[in-house]
């Protein structure tokens, strides 16, 4: 989706899954190279107008990654709210975030901490990077500078070696992808 915001100084809402896979020896983490910035990076992208950051991290992961939430399941802190009456509630991001896209744009982003245990059973949407990799912790270290920013790798290191032992894994369809108008 287009920037929703144009003018100099504005931010877009973006959302990120940082996916781990579980099942071999040791965690991996998947990445995609993105196609406009030429660097390895988690899937995700822009909230729609008309979509929660529930629903957007949906449709960004079949897009981007074959993955639906039925595939998946997220990290979430051992104690937390979960159900509220009147309103959805969403997972709890393993971190919210704004950063600079260039020097008149800024995103920001609620990024969610999710686990693989297969490969996707869908395939990438036409028009999205075909450069998929699992990479273990190692392997993204040895990577040439500049190919993935060092703060994908940091989120990733902190999903692998604090939150796989101190968060629940719970089935991402736990959440509901219902809309507020729906409630």
């Amino acid at each position: 989706m287009p920037h929703i915001h144009t003018q100099p100084g504005q931010n877009d809402h973006t959302v990120t899954a940082y996916i781990v896979r579980i099942d071999g020896d040791e965690p991996r983490a998947f990445v995609h190279m993105h196609r406009k910035h030429n660097k390895l990076l988690p899937v995700g992208g822009h909230i729609e107008l008309n979509e929660t950051p529930w629903q957007a991290i949906a449709h960004e992961l079949t897009e981007e990654s074959g993955y639906t939430l039925d595939e998946l399941s997220i990290l979430q802190p051992r104690v937390r709210l979960d159900n509220l009456e009147d309103l959805v509630v969403h997972p709890c991001p393993v971190m919210s975030n704004t950063h600079r896209i260039s020097d008149e744009h800024a995103h920001s982003d609620t990024s969610y901490a999710m686990i693989a245990t297969d490969a996707p059973k869908g395939s990438v949407h036409d028009g999205e990077s075909t450069d998929l990799r699992w990479m273990t912790l190692a392997e993204m270290a040895a990577l040439p500078e500049g190919v993935i920013w060092p703060n994908t790798q940091r989120v990733y290191e902190f999903m692998i070696s604090t939150l796989l032992n101190d968060w629940v894994s719970v089935p991402a369809t736990s959440f509901s992808l219902a809309s507020p108008h729906d409630v």
